[in-house]
Parts: structure tokens; sequence; C-alpha cells
């Protein structure tokens, strides 16, 4: 926790951590100042909401509509530009412990990519066997008639396809395995 002082009084800032589904980090502090880290560079960034109440993000001059889709105690479901992205915010106690608990229960060797909405499969990217890196598209889930690309958190090998082009799905219906290289 770093302290600051503001017109002569003291104000706390919390350290926070974002933590992607794929494990990247992202550090920040008091969400409230709108200024954020990037690539190593900070950034600042602007909130606003229209009259009819839906929400944006205003960067560089351009405008991505924000949704807050699930809060989950610190687990978050968001979608920017109707693409969605699930993280958790952590604290560095939290992470620290959370790093803890995964490393006594053991490292699992594969990944489970679950349906982040209820929806219908449009496509299906890859096959069985089939090797895959960090960012790649899996499959198209259409959702609220808007298509969303799932992509691959990890680097692997495809173990486990458990749908296909057509099949409607639920939110966390098992998609597709994946083992880490």
């Amino acid at each position: 926790m770093a302290e600051s002082k503001s017109n002569g009084s003291k104000v706390t800032k919390h350290k926070l951590i974002a933590l992607s589904s794929s494990k990247k980090q992202f550090e920040f502090s008091n969400p409230q100042e709108k200024i954020i880290k990037y690539k190593g560079e900070k950034v600042k960034v602007r909130l606003s909401e229209d009259p009819n109440g839906f929400s944006y993000i205003v960067w560089k001059n351009r405008k991505y509509m924000l949704d807050i889709i699930e809060k989950n105690q610190n687990r978050y479901t968001v979608m920017v530009n109707g693409v969605w992205h699930t993280f958790t915010i952590e604290s560095p106690f939290s992470l620290k412990r959370k790093k803890l608990l995964e490393k006594q229960a053991g490292v699992s060797t594969s990944e489970s990519i679950v349906s982040p909405m209820p929806g219908k499969i449009i496509d299906v990217f890859v096959e069985e066997g089939a090797e895959i890196n960090t960012g790649e598209p899996l499959l198209i889930l259409e959702a609220m008639k808007m298509q969303n690309e799932i992509i691959s958190p990890i680097d692997g090998i495809i173990r486990k396809i458990s749908i296909r082009k057509n099949d409607s799905v639920m939110k966390d219906d098992l998609l597709i395995e994946i083992d880490r290289r």
C-alpha cells in the first residue's frame, strides 16, 4: 500500500492486481484516478455515460462500450465493445495466497474453456490434437445477436472438443479442453 498527500491530508492508495483467466497480471491503484498502465506506459482514460444509461470508456478520443455482465465476489465478467473478458481483482496478499494454494493443489496440466454466456456455436476453428497458441481463436459463440470470438488463454494442444457447430450452450458449459504445452 502506498501513501500520497493531497491538499495536506493523507490519501491511501491500494495496489490491486487484475488477473486474467490466462493468469496475466495487470497492476493498478485507485481506479478513480482513471490512469492505467498499458504496455508499461501510463494512459489516461475517461469513463462516461450517455443519457440512455450506457457506459463507455473513452481512450484516445474513441468510445468503447462497457457493460459489467457478472460480478461474483472478486471475479468480474465485462463486455467491452462486444468482447467478453473475465478476470479477478486481487490484492498483493490475496494474489500471494492464491499462488500458494495453487502450488499446494498442484498445477493443472489442462485448461477447461467454458461458455461465458448462453448462446449458439456459429463456428469451431480447431480440431482435437491441434496445437494452439495463446490468443488464437477457438470458436465463435453467438449471444444476443452478437458474435463473440472465444480465444485460447494458453499455449497447448486441443485435448477434447465438447461442442459442434450449431449447438446451443448455456453459461459455464464445457466447450474445449486444452493440455498445456
